[in-house]
């Protein structure tokens, strides 16, 4: 595992004491509104990996934090 997907997953893992997390959460760690985020769901763009439990429309949505970490390192910019 990259050190840097490491320590975002650890950080997640020890900020939420847990291995998923909801739309709230995830909202607030890639600091946009919770209807943004149910946009990027709709669309299928712009979210990391994610489960959906069950089949309704209003379905709760779950995301595991090692995706969330990697996601949130393949985004960065790296700079010289």
């Amino acid at each position: 595992m990259d050190t840097s997907i490491e320590s975002t997953y650890n950080y997640l893992k020890q900020k939420y004491n847990r291995i998923v997390i909801g739309k709230k959460e995830l909202a607030k760690e890639l600091n946009i509104s919770l209807s943004t985020l149910d946009l990027y769901l709709s669309k299928g763009i712009g979210l990391p990996k994610y489960k959906k439990l069950g089949t309704a429309k209003n379905s709760r949505v779950i995301f595991n934090i090692y995706d969330i970490a990697v996601f949130l390192n393949s985004n960065q910019i790296e700079t010289m």
